[in-house]
């Protein structure tokens, strides 16, 4: 409840983010800041919807969350229903190719975010003329890095389209297996441009450095503050974007846990509801919900790994920790430099796969003795993603959790925008250009409010009657 020597700044709708959401600030008479809070308000609900549908329809019904990150849905999924029909291990062709399509996933929507959404805000300035701070503007005032813009997303579309059918919700993956091999016309095809999205790639992560190096004290600080992280690793410490084992660091970089496998995420794992969002609050279960609370995404995918195994990305994951003296990187902004070398990475590894022969193998699928209950993980662009599933004797699913990136970051969202707040709001006359530095605090994460709001357990309806001065009349909820 807003007391009458307050009153409140709502940004509503966020851009250029995917989804719908909004962001309260709450003033002093003084015209300090009281309160930031970041609002889902948008609602899905799939974690109900595909009840009752039998479990190998779930991958291709769940993509349907989102426009931009079906494909990370979709694997994920399937990757949890492997382990419902018994597959332990994929067969070799199936596991390529479905790691094809998440790094084409990976490249076009890092791309997307990078060059569409959080770009403009670094090229005209926070507080730039909105009328520039979008692609349009990028188009008609920096023609090269609008190129890249749409040639990168375009092929990592097209790698999603040649295993996929379709460069968006694609049908690739099946229990067990993938129902298709990587065609060897398509391959030629795009084995053709693999080398020159490589190059437009390393000079996207030379104008990330230079556009971060320009203004380097405010890109360090803006919304900064350390935290723990929380990332997939391989075996053996590298980066690995679609398999692992969770590893969990602190804010010194000192391992919190490690080699935890998905069937295990819950005890390792919790997560909180509050009033005011669509969202969970995830948190590490052995340090509490005051201080268990982590980031996920590029700047943890880079700190939690011990290296990357594809050179050009492992010279620019090196230059990237080198200041921090091997500790964890914790500059918020500092998301985006991370995102451009994830995104190095995958064009690495879409040219390393287009040139293996076990794409175009014809062992796809394979079987065993169906379970009740599995789950799955995988690195989407935004950060880790979770996903369970129980199932019953008819083989329908009747529990499901999914647990997105943009969940694992909610914590962390609104501690930036209440930095940000303090720091750029206080004092000041508030404008469009001015509110925009929340905005940027928010993009940073490339949230996709899409993916992430659902409701655990009950979710009452809450209707409250205020005077202009916030002083609640009345409040009613309906269970």
């Amino acid at each position: 409840m807003t007391s009458p020597d307050t009153r409140r700044i709502v940004i509503d709708p966020i851009t250029r983010i995917e989804g719908h959401g909004k962001v309260t600030i709450v003033l002093n008479d003084d015209d300090s800041i009281g309160e930031a809070r970041f609002h889902v308000v948008e609602f899905r609900g799939f974690e109900r919807f595909i009840r009752g549908r039998p479990y190998w329809e779930v991958p291709m019904i769940v993509q349907r969350l989102c426009g931009i990150c079906p494909v990370s849905h979709h694997l994920c999924s399937a990757k949890t229903m492997d382990l419902i029909a018994g597959v332990d291990q994929l067969p070799t062709t199936a596991e390529k190719v479905r790691r094809l399509m998440h790094y084409g996933q990976l490249l076009q929507s890092n791309a997307v975010h990078y060059f569409h959404l959080a770009t403009p805000d670094l090229l005209f300035g926070f507080e730039g003329p909105s009328r520039q701070r979008n692609i349009v503007g990028t188009i008609e005032n920096y023609p090269e890095v609008a190129k890249w813009a749409i040639f990168i997303r375009k092929y990592g579309q097209e790698v999603i389209k040649a295993v996929g059918g379709k460069k968006i919700h694609p049908s690739l993956a099946i229990p067990g297996g993938v129902n298709t091999n990587l065609s060897i016309a398509d391959r030629d095809a795009l084995r053709g441009s693999i080398d020159q999205i490589v190059a437009w790639s390393l000079d996207a992560l030379e104008l990330c450095k230079r556009l971060v190096h320009q203004d380097a004290p405010r890109m360090a600080a803006f919304g900064t503050f350390e935290s723990n992280y929380v990332s997939l690793v391989a075996e053996n410490g590298a980066m690995d974007l679609y398999g692992g084992t969770l590893r969990a660091i602190d804010r010194n970089g000192a391992t919190i846990f490690d080699g935890v496998t998905p069937a295990q995420y819950d005890d390792y794992i919790g997560d909180e509801v509050r009033s005011w969002s669509y969202m969970k609050f995830p948190y590490i279960r052995s340090l509490g919900k005051a201080d268990g609370w982590y980031r996920v995404g590029p700047l943890a995918q880079i700190n939690c790994c011990d290296f990357i195994d594809t050179p050009l990305a492992e010279r620019a994951r090196r230059e990237f920790k080198q200041p921090g003296a091997g500790k964890p990187v914790h500059s918020t902004l500092y998301q985006h430099w991370a995102r451009v070398i994830c995104m190095v990475h995958a064009a690495e590894k879409l040219r390393e796969l287009l040139y293996d022969d076990d794409l175009q193998g014809t062992d796809l699928v394979a079987y065993g003795e169906r379970r009740l209950e599995g789950a799955g993980w995988l690195e989407a662009p935004r950060g880790t993603l979770f996903h369970r599933y129980k199932i019953d004797d008819n083989d329908q699913v009747i529990d499901a959790k999914l647990v997105v990136a943009t969940a694992n970051n909610n914590e962390a969202i609104n501690r930036s925008i209440q930095q940000v707040a303090i720091d750029y709001l206080t004092g000041r006359e508030i404008t469009d250009e001015v509110l925009n530095n929340i905005e940027v605090a928010v993009r940073a994460y490339d949230p996709c409010l899409s993916c992430a709001t659902h409701a655990l357990g009950d979710m009452p309806l809450i209707i409250t009657l205020e005077r202009a001065n916030g002083a609640v009349l009345a409040s009613r909820t309906r269970d």
